[in-house]
């Protein structure tokens, strides 16, 4: 039965939006409010040398945007919560849909005066796709910004969500004076000057009563009446089975920055947010409560302490109980390991854990046994579906800048490479590499994070490159050698090993195939 209630105690969900929308914030005001940190980083102020908790990377303090996906956990309310904090800017988001396969529910941070904009379209995307429940979070209410009823519509419109208010706003921007709370019929005014504290909200079980004319000036409460009476008539009542669903979305009003509308936002989701959901595999559906092990490997960490070197590969447990020094097999090596070390996350920090349950991002060491969608069982042969690879879109040679520092590169590339960031392809006609990216900001990351982190420098030169093609031979041996002999100079051989095409434009894909009907091209390594 212990076993069972560990697992209803599970809370794993990724935080999502576009850059600047204030998710890194949120994630700080979530942790402050479960008690796991005194006092929220600025996330902002470059000046402030804290940073944000989980922005653990220093490329990341500078430039003050998440490029990795950092785990964080805490206890709030004999919940376990498991929060992974994604990356919103384009150029990574492929770490961030590599992470919704890991998650059970997702908040989609949103900007007051933005709105819905581009990559959170994208990211809502593949949450709808996968039927991930969400919460959507408007942030920035201290700000001038778009009406209420405008962005609910806006996001009903342009994400194709169907919303239900559970907070409502009083006022904002300048006119900002609170939120109600619709969810636990309660007041919560907002004083700006209420930076680091927290305000308690004021019950109201009836928001007719004159009282609230005294507390937000009868024009304000005048108006909040009418909204909320808005509300009640057009949007739906509030359904957890339509919400576990994916089919229903609760909206919640609030200011991160200022610790507001947080709180609220914190006690519904541990309410109603789903415990640890089954997963399909390519074998069979796993459901979280059966006994027997099971977990995927969906990130990868090189370098978490520099000093060490070590590599972490990020395991969600599936289902069972992961013990520490118990021998699992490792699915696609068919090896059995047993890890005497695993880890549980704070940003950062780490501390060896016994046990871990359902729901469970566990860190193990690793000194490259693992990939990216690696499955972990006590013998079955499982292999989890749905975690994505991508074809890189840009391509630059990488040029060693330090000829005594050649040995560092290398290994700095072949660990980096491990992370799924990047791609790194080796020329078969002389040997040149060539990194392919899916955002070009991943180059500055890579060439800062050589140099800090491996004591390398590196330099680009532009290669100018349409997609990556991964080569399956055909049938017609003969048509497959005059291939790679006419081909030999857009060849090269991909980490693992595979011989890759690097073709300049589509025309030149299409060409190909035409010419070498036996031949396969595909856009992703993984065609087996």
């Amino acid at each position: 039965m212990a076993f069972l209630d560990e697992i209803r105690r599970r809370r794993t969900f990724g935080i999502i939006s576009h850059p600047d929308a204030g998710k890194t914030t949120l994630t700080e005001k979530l942790l402050l409010f479960g008690g796991a940190i005194s006092e929220a980083g600025a996330v902002k102020s470059n000046k402030v040398k804290k940073g944000a908790t989980s922005d653990f990377m220093e490329i990341e303090r500078q430039r003050g945007i998440s490029v990795a996906t950092s785990v964080l956990a805490f206890n709030y309310k004999n919940r376990k919560i498991n929060i992974l904090d994604t990356p919103g800017h384009k150029d990574f988001a492929e770490d961030t849909f590599r992470t919704l396969t890991a998650v059970d529910s997702v908040i989609v941070v949103i900007d007051v005066a933005k709105g819905v904009e581009p990559q959170t379209e994208k990211l809502v995307e593949v949450c709808r796709m996968r039927k991930i429940p969400m919460i959507v979070f408007i942030n920035k209410l201290d700000r001038e910004g778009k009406d209420a009823f405008d962005l609910l519509d806006e996001v009903e419109q342009k994400l194709g969500l169907t919303t239900t208010p559970l907070s409502f706003p009083i006022g904002m921007g300048y006119d900002f004076q609170g939120i109600y709370n619709i969810w636990e019929k309660k007041i919560n005014l907002f004083s700006g000057d209420s930076k680091q504290k927290i305000t308690k909200g004021v019950e109201f079980t009836d928001i007719s009563v004159p009282e609230l004319d005294e507390m937000i000036g009868k024009k304000a409460a005048d108006t909040l009446r009418e909204e909320i009476e808005m509300v009640e008539e057009i949007y739906p009542d509030f359904d957890r089975e339509e919400y576990i669903k994916g089919d229903l979305q609760p909206v919640f009003f609030g200011s991160a920055l200022n610790n507001f509308g947080v709180k609220e936002l914190l006690d519904c989701f541990i309410e109603i947010a789903p415990d640890p959901q089954p997963k399909q595999s390519e074998e069979r559906l796993v459901d979280a409560k059966e006994d027997k092990m099971t977990g995927f490997v969906f990130k990868i960490h090189a370098n978490m302490d520099p000093k060490h070197r070590d590599r972490l590969a990020f395991v969600k447990i599936v289902s069972g109980t992961f013990k520490r020094n118990v021998p699992y097999l490792h699915v696609r090596n068919g090896k059995k390991m047993k890890f005497s070390s695993p880890n549980a996350f704070f940003a950062e920090k780490k501390e060896i854990i016994e046990e871990s349950y359902p729901g469970d991002i566990v860190g193990l060491h690793d000194t490259g046994n693992f990939k990216i969608g690696d499955t972990l069982t006590e013998g079955e042969i499982v292999n989890f579906k749905g975690i994505p690879s991508f074809s890189p879109e840009h391509f630059r040679y990488v040029n060693n800048a330090d000829p005594l520092k050649a040995k560092q590169l290398y290994k700095g590339l072949d660990q980096l490479m491990d992370e799924g960031v990047a791609q790194l392809f080796t020329l078969e006609l002389n040997g040149r590499k060539v990194i392919g990216t899916v955002g070009a900001l991943q180059y500055e990351v890579i060439q800062y994070r050589l140099e800090h982190e491996y004591g390398a420098k590196c330099t680009y030169e532009n290669l100018n490159m349409h997609k990556v093609c991964w080569v399956e031979e055909g049938e017609n041996k003969e048509e497959f050698k005059e291939f790679k002999r006419v081909k030999q100079r857009y060849l090269a051989k991909d980490k693992q090993g595979q011989l890759v095409f690097l073709a300049d434009s589509a025309f030149t894909i299409q060409m190909t195939q035409d010419k070498y009907p036996s031949v396969k091209l595909h856009f992703t390594s993984e065609f087996k």
